[in-house]
């Protein structure tokens, strides 16, 4: 029973770390920094797709609400190590940049509310609860790869995508996110 339980924990990580797989029509690669994960710059310009998902007060809502400003989705889920990992620096960034750029996270649990509720309650983390248990803001965004941030500008239009977990207060961090402001390349 040990074993069974070890090996699907082993699959569950591994699937949150599988190597995106651009579609062949594409053929644009990930700009890849540490085993297929890193900046991502192929889907750049394209806006926010037309789906709903909950917000934290649990009615249907769209990105239609979150123009204005620059926002950082990330997709997470609380079976996702390299997501656990994230969240604490994503959570402080949403803290410190609350004027100038909304963090929205948004989880991918299939599991009622109630447990992701709990999940953030036993980790101690204060994000906002938004929810797509039907994963279809993932599925439009084309996103395979769970942790997966993806900056839009002001217009809803993608800036860039970050594949894989990434400390939100780190130098790097703040260099790609000053492309929110611009929309250029941090240099």
């Amino acid at each position: 029973m040990r074993i069974l339980i070890a090996a699907c924990a082993l699959i569950a990580l591994a699937a949150c770390h599988k190597s995106p797989q651009p579609a062949a029509s594409q053929n644009v690669p990930v700009a890849s920094e540490a085993g297929g994960t890193g900046l991502d710059r192929s889907h750049k310009g394209q806006p926010f797709p037309n789906v709903q998902f909950t917000d934290p007060d649990g009615t249907m809502t769209s990105y239609a609400g979150l123009k204005g400003v620059p926002t950082l989705v990330n997709l997470w889920a609380t079976w996702c190590i390299p997501c656990i990992k994230e969240l604490p620096t994503l959570e402080k960034l949403g803290k410190e940049k609350k004027a100038d750029l909304w963090v929205v996270p948004i989880n991918q649990d299939m599991a009622p509310e109630a447990s992701v509720r709990a999940f953030l309650k036993l980790h101690k983390l204060d994000i906002p609860e938004y929810r797509d248990p039907k994963m279809k803001v993932a599925t439009a965004l084309g996103a395979e790869v769970l942790p997966t941030s993806i900056l839009f500008d002001s217009n809803g239009k993608e800036v860039w995508r970050y594949v894989g977990d990434l400390d939100w207060t780190s130098p790097k961090a703040a260099k790609i996110l000053a492309e929110a402001d611009t929309g250029q390349k941090a240099r």
